[in-house]
């Protein structure tokens, strides 16, 4: 009866929201299950496949679209909240930049190679993709391990920061109608626009009739901060819409500024990350799931291999020479952890779906290629970050045995 409904516009978006509401009930329960080795991400998506219009077709991606884009502005909006400047200052941001730029060199030069002869966008698209970190995604795992104030955490933070920026940055450059100039100068004309925009509730936030509305209104049927931070997030995603820049820019930027204008102790992040990560957010991941066409995955499973194992060494190896060969103030100096580093930082999958679905719109990737795409991202989130949580352990476990 629910696939029969399905097939009604007048239902589609009813039925479809049922089936991304079933889903995001069972992934965090299915990760727990599995103690969590299983990421709650990749339960999203395997969920979002099978209900699908590839397999089940109970459910349509495209009749909650809406509701998936601002679910995807929700989740860069708190990558971006997350991402601390001073992480990016000195040695260590300026290696992990030039490490990503590396990465995204060796990835270009590899699709260019081992892909049939085509747009040099259409390379530069896969190439991006495979060079991109999942830090919303790690944020949870090293917070949970207890990693994120030893120096490995701290390494994964500078190099996730990069490895979510620099793509966002490189989708707006390069994967535009634009040549390459006329992108520079659309991006500086959004950076003028974005700095508008972050100045503008700081003065308006100064009117004490304001301040107190705000204070007075913060809980209740209210919620008039968190209203604002939603104006704050469509706002920045209008913008970038407006110059033609992808969506996921404007998100990003709306949480960096987001981070400067909040108070510490404010507990408006609390309930964003409610709004975000109980509804908006599993919207995004399930629907991209619906997406992906499973019988064009079985179809060339060497892709989908060599993709995995492109990713891990476009992107993990530079990170783990890179470490090895530059010392600074926080070089990870035990091998182990510059294994688990290299792992953390190829683990990519919020970026690759995004950058998987600006090409795809632009005809600049296949539907096809797209689904391999990201059932290989949807794989190295659950590869990686076990293979970097089990070396770590061991070595733990090691250095105990021999105190």
């Amino acid at each position: 009866m629910l696939a029969e409904a399905a097939s009604d516009p007048d239902r589609s978006t009813a039925v479809t929201l049922f089936w991304i509401a079933v889903a995001a009930v069972a992934a965090p329960l299915v990760a727990r299950l599995t103690r969590r080795y299983v990421p709650e991400v990749v339960v999203l998506l395997i969920l979002g496949m099978v209900f699908g219009p590839h397999v089940l077709a109970v459910g349509d991606p495209d009749s909650v679209a809406a509701v998936s884009q601002l679910g995807l502005g929700m989740l860069f909006l708190l990558a971006g909240f997350e991402l601390d400047p001073h992480i990016l200052r000195g040695k260590p941001g300026a290696l992990a930049g030039g490490i990503w730029l590396l990465s995204l060199l060796i990835a270009t030069i590899a699709v260019a190679l081992l892909v049939a002869p085509g747009d040099f966008t259409a390379h530069v698209a896969i190439a991006i993709a495979m060079t991109s970190t999942a830090l919303g995604t790690l944020l949870p795992i090293i917070k949970a391990d207890g990693l994120l104030e030893q120096p490995l955490g701290r390494a994964v933070m500078a190099h996730g920061a990069v490895g979510e920026l620099g793509p966002i940055l490189a989708m707006s450059l390069l994967l535009t109608s634009r040549n390459i100039g006329g992108a520079a100068i659309v991006l500086a004309l959004f950076a003028v626009a974005a700095l508008v925009l972050f100045a503008l509730p700081r003065r308006v936030g100064r009117i004490p009739a304001l301040r107190a509305a705000l204070v007075e209104m913060e809980g209740g049927t209210f919620q008039l901060p968190v209203r604002v931070v939603v104006v704050l997030l469509a706002a920045f995603m209008a913008v970038a819409a407006v110059f033609d820049l992808d969506v996921v820019l404007g998100a990003f930027a709306a949480g960096i500024a987001l981070r400067r204008l909040l108070p510490e102790d404010t507990r408006v992040v609390e309930s964003l990350e409610v709004i975000g990560f109980g509804l908006l957010i599993p919207v995004f991941f399930v629907t991209s799931g619906m997406n992906i066409d499973p019988s064009a995955v079985a179809s060339a499973p060497m892709l989908w291999v060599i993709l995995v194992v492109g990713i891990g060494v476009a992107r993990g190896v530079p990170v783990w020479v890179g470490e090895r060969l530059v010392t600074h103030e926080a070089s990870l100096r035990v091998g182990r952890e510059r294994i688990s580093l290299a792992l953390y930082a190829a683990t990519g999958l919020p970026i690759i779906v995004a950058v998987t679905q600006v090409a795809t719109s632009s005809d600049l990737m296949s539907p096809t290629l797209a689904s391999t795409l990201v059932a290989a991202g949807a794989t190295t989130v659950l590869v990686f970050p076990l293979a970097a949580r089990l070396i770590a352990r061991k070595d733990s476990t090691a250095a105990s045995a021999v105190s």
